[in-house]
């Protein structure tokens, strides 16, 4: 029975994320220097070239798309976006040190949102069903391989809840423009719900810690 390959990549650099602040449903743009790395990336090791192409809807993951794909057609899926941390879009965690509902958060975030936000379950939730979703499209459509451009959270979501070796999501970090291989072997997919992690996105360099 024939597998599928995913390859997983990390959107570019955006500035407000170097600046400590929590931007995720916020739709900010790449960075200048993140347009150059992910082309100085593209330039010295490649990214494969795969049959399709998913992207979460927000600009800096589709504009990473634009760099390394130019040309190509985009499927935009809204369940690959970032977690939406609500009111705390756009802040940083010394903005709201002291601030009772932030330390709730930081206790338990998969039960406790923040204020107009979503919880770590339901962050998770959104996901996987987009996820599964992409694997029953590529399947159907006997489709060879397909790129997953999207957000760090999402990717190491996805891995913590399918990925082989199994490892918690903080195993699965990686830098802007980089990411993960993984296999889908319908079997073991049907039977298991797992795939297998067997390289990183581009194949050559290592990813930092």
């Amino acid at each position: 029975m024939r597998s599928y390959t995913i390859y997983f990549i990390r959107h570019g650099a955006v500035d407000e994320t170097n600046l400590g602040k929590y931007i995720g449903s916020t739709d900010v743009h790449l960075s200048e220097k993140g347009k150059k790395a992910l082309s100085e990336i593209k330039e010295s090791f490649g990214y494969p070239y795969p049959d399709k192409i998913y992207s979460s809807p927000l600009s800096r993951c589709t504009e990473t798309c634009s760099v390394i794909y130019p040309d190509r057609s985009i499927k935009t899926v809204g369940a690959l976006s970032e977690c939406d941390f609500g009111e705390w879009e756009g802040k940083s965690a010394a903005d709201l040190a002291g601030d009772p509902a932030f330390a709730s958060w930081l206790q338990n975030s998969d039960k406790t949102p923040p204020p107009g936000g979503e919880s770590g379950k339901a962050f998770a939730s959104r996901v996987s069903k987009g996820f599964e979703r992409i694997v029953e499209e590529i399947s159907s459509e006997n489709i060879n391989s397909a790129a997953v451009v999207t957000h760090g959270g999402v990717i190491m979501t996805i891995l913590a809840m399918y990925g082989l070796p199994q490892a918690e999501s903080y195993r699965w970090r990686m830098d802007n423009g980089y990411g993960f291989a993984v296999r889908v072997t319908p079997m073991l997919w049907m039977r298991d719900r797992v795939v297998e992690v067997f390289d990183t996105v581009p194949f050559a360099p290592e990813i930092k810690e």
